[in-house]
């Protein structure tokens, strides 16, 4: 046991350090299965072309498609935003107050303990977890929480109006909308302060998230990475309107 608290933050750093490794070990076997599963698809779906297999068959590979682009999002926006604010929170660590450097240490374990358990998920073939337990708003508060104890970003949440509780779907469409919008200021808007904003109406939803960074040229939005199109089409999904200003 460590008899010092230097010793005792190393120990938690070391440990830390493996975890990380680990994670990254356990998503490489998780894109390398996912890839054999891919390649096998595309092989199948060419014997079905020259084969002229019947409608059922080539229903069935719709859905595995679908299956695989389920879990390619999930990767993509649930798993890689917890790991982001993992890093986030290692690479802000407080190392002249020892309390809070503990406990933002120990708040990344956390974090990477929740992804453990959604990667084993993705490998027994399930696309996305239960954050929605508690609905929209407590999950939305939660994700926000994270991002306090980074100490790096002013936050602000707001709900107005009558809150109505959505389809479980439709409220993880949001919920997944909310996160890649927080993924990329954490990424690229090099940003302090985020605004969140949920208006609900007689017959529709506003959700507004805003920021004080950089911005960019709005006219090449579609030319922007996976996020912005990944926001673009949930919200299209839903048969909602997505707008940027900047």
């Amino acid at each position: 046991m460590p008899e010092t608290p230097a010793e005792f933050v190393i120990l938690i750093i070391v440990i830390s350090s493996l975890l990380i490794l680990g994670l990254v070990s356990f998503i490489s076997l998780i894109v390398f299965r996912y890839q054999q599963k891919q390649n096998k698809y595309l092989k199948h779906l060419e014997e079905i072309k020259v084969n002229h297999e019947n409608i059922l068959l080539h229903s069935q590979i719709e859905i595995q498609e679908k299956t695989f682009q389920n879990i390619s999002l999930e990767i993509h926006d649930n798993i890689g935003q917890k790991l982001a604010f993992a890093k986030l929170l290692l690479n802000t660590l407080p190392y002249s107050d020892a309390v809070k450097l503990i406990d933002q240490v120990e708040t990344s374990i956390g974090i990477l303990g929740d992804v453990v358990v959604e990667l084993s998920s993705l490998s027994r073939g399930l696309s996305s977890e239960l954050v929605l337990q508690n609905g929209l708003i407590k999950a939305t508060q939660n994700e926000l929480a994270q991002i306090r104890k980074t100490s790096s970003y002013e936050v602000s949440f707001t709900v107005a109006g009558d809150t109505i509780f959505l389809s479980g779907q439709r409220e993880l469409v949001l919920f997944r909308v909310i996160q890649e919008a927080l993924h990329n200021i954490i990424k690229h808007a090099d940003a302090t302060r985020i605004d969140i904003l949920i208006e609900f109406g007689e017959s529709q939803l506003i959700l507004d998230i805003s920021d004080n960074g950089r911005g960019f040229d709005v006219p090449n939005v579609n030319c922007e990475g996976t996020g912005i199109r990944n926001i673009r089409k949930r919200v299209g999904s839903l048969g909602g309107f997505f707008s940027v200003d900047s």
